[in-house]
């Protein structure tokens, strides 16, 4: 599949998305309202900041055919599907164990990639790949647990990546028709529309919360969803999923540590161990996957 140019090297946008993904797992272990509330809201001030900004593209979705309204559809259930599952997750098991899980995402788009785009990795990327999955699993050799409700955590965000896997496939189809702002736009709206259906069902209060709520709900749309998701929806139109979904390995050892440094929960010397073969991994993979679409650039 034939990758376009980026405007800015790929590197830099991944670097701040890894960041801001890693606050994600602090910011709803901090709230106290139901998840879906959060997810719900989250998605609500996400499309509220994102409006302004591309006022001109919305004229656009006239043009979105019948099966892209029912692959955006899809796209925004199983996003929202994602957020509902590894949010819920986080009240089960720890930080460390819930983003470990979600780690094993690149796995799963690899094979689904493979199957649906035929994309194919170099030996070199397979075993930066696999060297991160190592480490992600050491970093949470410490904090591993056979209790039925860390159990319960664990299959919750097991569950939630499979979802956040297919919307990312999802994604990578429809974006090459629907531009990157519309298409994050009408995901967000109908993730917001699946929660709001969710808590009516739920009779959770849509309202009465203090300004603390509030506050996270503002910065779960900030951070790990502009400055996260919507960096990596614009990504998607020139690199491949894979090379997308292996920046979650970052998460583990980013959240990881805000953990230890907010909730105290201590991070073992396995984890860091773990979290260095995160990163060899991780850069071993990007630079292999790098130097294969940097021919792409330099002929457009």
């Amino acid at each position: 599949m034939k990758t376009t140019t980026a405007p800015i090297a790929p590197l830099i946008p991944l670097i701040v998305g890894m960041i801001a993904i890693s606050f994600a797992p602090i910011l709803v272990r901090y709230s106290h309202a139901p998840v879906s509330v959060q997810g719900m809201y989250r998605m609500l001030f996400t499309i509220v900041i994102m409006l302004p900004f591309g006022t001109k593209q919305i004229p656009q979705i006239r043009s979105i055919t019948r099966k892209d309204w029912v692959l955006l559809g899809l796209a925004g259930f199983f996003l929202a599907l994602h957020f509902l599952l590894w949010m819920e997750s986080l009240d089960y098991t720890s930080i460390a164990s819930s983003t470990i899980i979600l780690s094993l995402e690149p796995v799963f788009v690899m094979i689904g990639a493979y199957f649906v785009f035929k994309d194919r990795h170099g030996k070199f990327a397979l075993m930066g790949l696999f060297v991160a999955l190592i480490g992600a699993f050491c970093v949470g050799a410490g904090d591993i647990s056979l209790s039925r409700k860390a159990f319960t955590g664990d299959m919750l965000s097991l569950l939630g990546t499979l979802a956040v896997v297919v919307n990312m496939l999802i994604a990578k189809r429809i974006l090459a028709r629907v531009p990157s702002y519309l298409y994050s736009l009408i995901v967000f709206a109908v993730a917001f529309l699946c929660f709001a259906m969710f808590n009516l069902s739920m009779d959770f209060s849509f309202t009465s919360y203090p300004a603390r709520e509030w506050l996270i709900f503002v910065l779960l749309a900030i951070v790990p969803t502009v400055f996260g998701h919507m960096i990596f929806n614009w990504l998607l139109q020139y690199v491949k999923p894979t090379t997308i979904s292996i920046s979650v390995l970052a998460e583990p050892v980013g959240s990881s540590l805000l953990g230890m440094l907010i909730f105290k929960e201590m991070v073992t010397s396995f984890q860091l161990v773990g979290g260095a073969f995160i990163i060899i991994g991780l850069l071993l993979y990007m630079r292999t996957e790098y130097a294969a679409v940097k021919p792409v650039a330099e002929t457009a």
